[in-house]
C-alpha cells in the first residue's frame, strides 16, 4: 500500500492499480492489484487457515455492526467509521476464546465487558473534552433501565462549543448485545439470545442554550419490559451517552446540526 502526495486527487484504476479513500483520512492511498482469485481462496488447500479466519471475522463483523445499533442513534455523532473498530474489539474478544477450535471460536462479550467501556465515538474532539462534568449513572440490568445524572453546566467554562452553535442537549441510551456462537449446522455464527441481540431504547433531553447555565438534571432511559424478562447471563447492556449540538431550522424549531457533536460508552453490565 502506498499514500499519494503532492496535487493528484484521483480515485479509480490505472493499469493494475487502484486508488481510493477511506473514512478518517484526507489521503488518497493506492493499491496494486493481484494475489490469489476467489476461487482459489475458495477452494484450495493451501487457504484452509485463511477460511476458518474469514469464517470468524464474518461473525465479528455481525457482532460490530450490532454493537453499533446498540448506541441507539448515537453512532450518528462519529466522525470516523466504528464499524472496523468495532470489529478488531471484538476480534480480540474472540481470541480470548481458548475451548474452541479456530474457526468456531464463540464472542463472548459478556466475559469481557470492560474492553467496551470509555469506547469513544470521536477522535478529533472526545466528549470528555466537549462535555467538561462528570456525569454519574446508575443500570439495574433487571428491569433493563438506567439513569444518568449530569451535574449542573457552566457552558462558559463547561462546554467546548467547536461550531459556535446556539444550542445543545444531551442524550443517553441503552441497548443489549448478546454473546454470539458457532452453529455447525448453519455453518455460521448466531447470537445466543436473539431478541436481546441489537434492540436499544434512548431519552433525548431538551434543547439548552450555549450561553446558559443548565442547572443540573437527570435521564432516565429503559428498554421495553417484554425484553427484559427475555435477559440472561450471556446478554450485555450498553449505557451511551452523546452530547448534540442545534440550531434553529427554516421553520423556527431547532434541529440538530450533522457531525456536531460527540459520545462514548458510559458502562457495560
Amino acid at each position: 500500500m502506498a499514500i499519494v502526495k503532492g496535487g493528484i486527487q484521483l480515485t479509480g484504476s490505472i493499469k493494475g492499480v487502484s486508488f481510493y479513500t477511506q473514512a478518517g483520512s484526507d489521503k488518497v492511498i493506492a493499491r496494486t492489484k493481484g494475489g490469489a482469485t476467489k476461487q482459489q481462496i475458495a477452494n484450495s488447500p493451501k487457504f484452509a487457515k485463511l477460511r476458518l479466519q474469514q469464517k470468524e471475522w464474518g461473525g465479528c463483523a455481525k457482532c460490530a455492526s450490532v454493537i453499533r445499533g446498540s448506541f441507539g442513534g448515537l453512532h450518528r455523532l462519529a466522525d470516523y467509521n466504528l464499524t472496523p473498530v468495532l470489529s478488531g474489539l471484538v476480534k480480540n474478544i474472540q481470541k480470548c476464546d481458548t475451548t474452541h477450535e479456530i474457526g468456531q471460536r464463540s464472542i463472548s462479550l459478556s466475559l469481557q465487558r470492560q474492553a467496551l467501556v470509555g469506547f469513544n465515538f470521536n477522535r478529533n474532539y472526545p466528549i470528555n473534552g466537549v462535555l467538561r462534568v462528570s456525569p454519574s449513572w446508575e443500570i439495574n440490568r433487571e428491569k433493563l433501565l438506567a439513569t444518568v445524572t449530569i451535574p449542573r453546566i457552566n457552558t462558559a467554562i463547561d462546554l467546548q462549543n467547536i461550531q459556535r452553535q446556539p444550542y445543545f442537549r444531551i442524550i443517553v441510551a441503552l441497548g443489549s448485545v448478546s454473546d454470539m456462537i458457532y452453529d455447525a449446522a448453519l455453518n455460521n455464527y448466531v447470537p445466543e439470545v436473539a431478541d436481546l441481540h441489537g434492540p436499544s431504547a434512548s431519552t433525548t433531553g431538551e434543547w439548552h442554550s450555549t450561553q446558559a447555565v443548565v442547572p443540573g438534571h437527570t435521564l432516565t432511559v429503559q428498554m421495553e419490559e417484554a425484553q427484559a424478562a427475555l435477559l440472561t447471563d450471556e446478554v450485555s447492556v450498553v449505557l451511551s451517552i452523546g452530547v448534540e449540538f442545534g440550531m434553529v431550522g427554516f421553520a423556527g424549531e431547532t434541529e440538530e446540526v450533522n457531525h456536531a457533536g460527540s459520545g462514548k460508552v458510559l458502562d457495560v453490565r
